[in-house]
């Protein structure tokens, strides 16, 4: 029987995906001391952010996904950041490879407005690992799964996430508006003659006294 243990090693861009794609770096050992055939792992990435600490700009930033700081012992609870198949090739002892994990900069996705909100640091993520491992036995091919409890930490430093957002999209980051919103704020852009979408949504924040600190 497969006696799998699973590590996190590092995490960084790949700059050549048509998609912005981390790569986390794993490593896969068994002890069970089989031919592992090969492996159709699933891993769920989680960012649990009730395992760092928060400057008081980032609280100010998250205060739209957690609330008030005095509320955070109830509602800092673990986001969804990613689900992903792989196909680990066969292999004994032990094997390293690249889990490729595509992201989004969608500010209507919560894992991707909380990582924004970090200024440093580390963002705390819990794999958890799941599948179907084929291995050679004495007794010819076997076929078991993989074990829900199967996990790894890992603590990924905030300037990786940066690094792969100003890759894909340079001084820039994505909204989602309805239609109407849009048509509304292009006549105003229009009426005012100004240039840019940025400048347009820069003019009203100033209206409304929200301009950055």
């Amino acid at each position: 029987m497969a006696e799998l243990v699973f590590d996190c090693l590092d995490a960084k861009p790949d700059r050549w995906a048509a998609v912005p794609t981390l790569l986390f770096r794993l490593r896969i050992a068994d002890a069970g001391g089989q031919r592992i055939h090969t492996i159709a792992l699933r891993c769920q990435l989680r960012i649990e952010p009730q395992r760092r600490r928060y400057s008081p700009e980032e609280s100010g930033d998250l205060l739209d996904l957690f609330g008030e700081p005095a509320r955070w012992g109830e509602t800092l609870k673990p986001l969804q950041f990613a689900n992903v198949s792989v196909m680990i090739p066969g292999f004994a002892g032990s094997t390293e490879l690249d889990l490729p994990v595509p992201c989004t900069y969608d500010f209507e996705v919560a894992a991707a407005k909380y990582l924004h909100a970090l200024d440093d640091g580390e963002v705390p993520l819990l794999l958890l690992f799941s599948g179907t491992v084929f291995a050679k036995g004495n007794g010819g091919m076997t076929v078991e799964q993989v074990p829900w409890h199967k996990e790894a930490s890992y603590r990924m430093p905030v300037k990786v996430w940066r690094e792969l957002m100003d890759l894909y999209f340079p001084d820039s980051a994505w909204i989602r508006l309805r239609r109407d919103t849009l048509d509304d704020l292009q006549r105003f852009k229009a009426r005012a003659a100004l240039p840019t979408w940025d400048q347009a949504l820069a003019v009203l924040l100033e209206r409304a006294g929200e301009a950055e600190r």
